[in-house]
């Protein structure tokens, strides 16, 4: 029988010893620093965005394709699974995945894409940063200061949750080496340094691997929902061929739909025991203390055993020449694409043509930089359907995106 631990590591984030808030407050009696976290998450204008928000098909394709939204929860779950078998603080981890896809766009990484174009010469945009930028600015829902004035853990997870920003001689990494760490990122950082050169907690790296198990999983069931592919083209891959065969053998004849979702359960399942499987295995080496230690392991300590990160990007690889980059859903990316470029061209030239508190921030803008900002924070917000409607009534309809 499964054992699922209660008490926390050594090496888990501790809410009783949280760095705090960038504004003091008083503590809860109720609730853990990371639970008032989490909680002030879910109660963001930002957060119930997300529910009409593309995760790779737009609102209009259909009622059952995944969200923003219907993602998030379901990496908030599996996060939860992880964090509670490596005895890491669920509350953290939990906060982490439903904060992480905050600063999405509207069309994907579609809107994301044309964003960060749009704003090539003011600083450019980027999902992370701009999820740090709402819950330290944007967001204006308390009296004594803007954003959520979460805790540092909180940030630092947000910010760090796939690795490091900087390496230790305070250069970009990897990720950021072509576009550099984003100014907004680097800017709170001038305020409370974040420690940009180190790993994150074990509870943000949860997050980010529970993220790549949910999109994998639920893109499949998607893109077979979509008709973009069927149940045996899945057999290219190995190890899905390996799963539909011991459905076939367990469920002979099962309604295909039936089949889907076993194998989904089962590929979810699997990705999770081998995380929880390698990372106990990565832990018992390098045997940390405290989570400083997993911060300065010098690796991400919760990944794939290398057969499975083998297998996840054979299933990215499928899912990229089979879905992302259909030509049908290419047809609709390009509508995207163009009505989030119109908004935004539109606005730097007419910015009165914004609503209420936007247009009297960027008409209060001298600097074009900064004008600039305001326009992106402002299309970054706008849901499938707002920016859709907002071009039909300011620039003209658009060819339907079906």
């Amino acid at each position: 029988m499964a054992v699922f631990p209660n008490e926390l590591a050594p090496y888990a984030a501790d809410a009783s010893a949280a760095r705090g808030r960038l504004i003091a407050e008083p503590a809860s009696p109720t609730r853990t620093e990371f639970q008032r976290d989490r909680d002030r998450i879910i109660h963001t204008t930002a957060f119930r965005r997300l529910a009409h928000k593309t995760q790779v098909f737009v609102a209009e394709e259909g009622d059952h394709f995944r969200t923003r939204l219907t993602h998030t929860i379901e990496v908030a779950q599996i996060s939860r699974a992880l964090a509670r078998s490596l005895q890491l603080d669920g509350d953290l981890a939990e906060a982490l995945a439903l904060a992480h896809d905050l600063g999405h766009t509207c069309f994907g990484h579609t809107g994301e894409d044309a964003l960060q174009e749009c704003m090539a010469d003011y600083g450019g945009f980027d999902h992370n940063a701009q999820a740090l930028r709402i819950v330290i600015d944007l967001e204006r829902r308390y009296a004594a200061f803007d954003g959520l004035n979460l805790t540092w853990e909180t940030l630092e997870g947000l910010v760090k949750h796939n690795g490091p920003l900087l390496t230790a001689g305070g250069t970009p990494t990897e990720r950021y080496r072509t576009r550099g760490v984003p100014e907004p990122i680097l800017a709170y950082d001038r305020v409370r340094q974040l420690d940009l050169a180190t790993y994150a907690s074990a509870e943000a790296q949860a997050a980010a691997i529970a993220d790549d198990i949910a999109y994998n999983t639920h893109d499949l069931d998607d893109g077979l929902r979509a008709g973009l592919f069927r149940l045996a083209d899945l057999k290219e891959v190995p190890y899905l061929a390996a799963l539909l065969a011991e459905i076939e053998a367990l469920h002979p004849g099962l309604l295909e739909l039936r089949v889907v979702n076993e194998l989904q359960r089962r590929l979810i399942t699997r990705f999770v025991e081998d995380v929880i499987r390698t990372t106990q295995e990565k832990l018992a080496k390098l045997a940390p203390e405290s989570v400083e230690a997993i911060r300065h392991a010098g690796e991400t300590m919760v990944t794939f055993s290398p057969a499975m990160a083998a297998t996840e990007r054979s299933i990215k690889t499928f899912l990229f020449a089979r879905m992302y980059r259909n030509p049908e859903v290419m047809r609709v990316r390009a509508k995207a694409d163009q009505i989030v470029r119109d908004l935004f061209r539109l606005f730097q030239k007419h910015p009165e043509k914004m609503p209420g508190e936007w247009r009297r921030q960027a008409l209060n803008q001298s600097e074009e930089r900064r004008r600039a900002r305001t326009i992106a924070d402002y299309i970054a917000g706008m849901t499938d359907r707002y920016a859709l409607a907002e071009h039909k009534k300011l620039i003209g309809d658009i060819e339907d995106l079906r």
